[in-house]
């Protein structure tokens, strides 16, 4: 008799995320990663065969789960640049360190080198950024950004902007993140902003 799964991937793949978060992608291991979910390596082999597998389930599940942070935005605020602002805060929250940034970052490494991560994070990339012009159509819509507005290059400049200022924060650390992420953001996006708002 098969016995029922207690512990579900998704369960798994965060308590990955954790782990990575806390040595990177270089120096995990499975037992880590057991460790954090409370569960045998064995169990990880089985379900993905091996660390790049896991890896691989861990890149995939973050390019497909990307909307979420965008979703409990959208539903907890109703101006749609309150909304983006965010959204952008919860993407960036597992970042709570340089340290968090750069075992986050050789994930990045993986993205960069293997074909197979890099399908996954070109796709979170193109995700996060609809995302994103689809809260700028909003404002724009809600008067709160000039109706002239070019929102796919705005889109773009505010996922440069985003991107950017996790990298700077993680050199100089002069502001909580939050608060540079906001900052930054507002500085791509108060140029558009319309009068009424």
């Amino acid at each position: 008799m098969v016995r029922p799964r207690t512990t579900s991937d998704e369960e798994i793949l965060a308590a990955a995320a954790r782990a990575v978060g806390q040595v990177g992608a270089a120096r995990l291991t499975l037992a880590a990663v057991a460790r954090e979910a409370g569960l045998a390596p064995a169990t990880l082999v089985q379900r993905f065969g091996s660390k790049r597998g896991l890896l691989l389930a861990l890149a995939k599940h973050g390019s497909e789960g990307g909307a979420s942070p965008f979703e409990a935005a959208r539903a907890a605020h109703r101006s749609p640049l309150a909304a983006l602002h965010a959204a952008l805060a919860a993407l960036a929250a597992p970042v709570e360190s340089p340290e968090r940034m750069a075992n986050n970052l050789s994930f990045l490494q993986l993205d960069l080198t293997d074909p197979e991560f890099r399908e996954h994070a070109a796709a979170d990339a193109r995700r996060t950024n609809r995302r994103i012009a689809d809260l700028l159509t909003d404002a724009v819509a809600a008067g709160e950004l000039e109706t002239r507005v070019n929102v796919p290059r705005l889109a773009r400049a505010v996922q440069v902007a985003y991107n950017g200022a996790l990298i700077l924060w993680s050199l100089t650390g002069d502001t909580p993140l939050k608060q540079a992420l906001r900052a930054d953001v507002d500085e791509v996006l108060d140029p558009h902003r319309s009068a009424s708002s």
